[in-house]
């Protein structure tokens, strides 16, 4: 882990982002597929971006918590099976994220719980919506599926107080 942040911020902290968990744990999972935190300018397909809801979170207080998280999975895929490739990689994390539970990502914690809370579906973007859209820079031709989950992380056994 490189950051600029004194050491003693660094020591104040109990957990990292829960999309540096994901960002770490899908990629070897996913051969073939890019997992990253922002599109790149000249970016390339399959894509899976993690990132989480501002409008859900959770900590009861205790000093050994537990975080609970919604997080958006957005699977972006190309070309002319673009829309099944994009519902079938939003599967593959599906069933990456419930087989991963209780595996420990070091210095990042471990998932505790998984629960899909929404289902998931195809998105329109730029090319084809008539609002408001999420990813407006996304290339024609590009697919991108949206799934909702409610995660539970630990935090590292590191920070954890006893």
């Amino acid at each position: 882990m490189t950051t600029t942040l004194h050491p003693d911020v660094i020591a104040l902290t109990e957990m990292h982002p829960v999309e540096d968990l994901l960002l770490e744990l899908l990629p070897g999972q996913l051969p073939g597929v890019q997992v990253r935190s922002l599109i790149a300018d000249h970016q390339e397909f399959p894509l899976v971006i993690p990132r989480r809801s501002p409008n859900f979170g959770e900590w009861g207080g205790d000093p050994r918590f537990l975080d609970a998280a919604r997080i958006n999975i957005h699977a972006m895929c190309d070309g002319v099976n673009g829309d099944e490739d994009a519902a079938l990689l939003s599967e593959a994390v599906r069933v990456i994220l419930r087989d991963s539970v209780n595996i420990v990502v070091p210095h990042r914690g471990h998932l505790v719980k998984v629960e899909m809370s929404s289902a998931p579906r195809r998105v329109t973007d730029w090319a084809t919506a008539t609002g408001p859209v999420q990813y407006a820079d996304l290339p024609t031709g590009v697919t991108r599926y949206e799934t909702v989950y409610d995660l539970v992380i630990r935090k590292p056994a590191s920070t954890q107080t006893p």
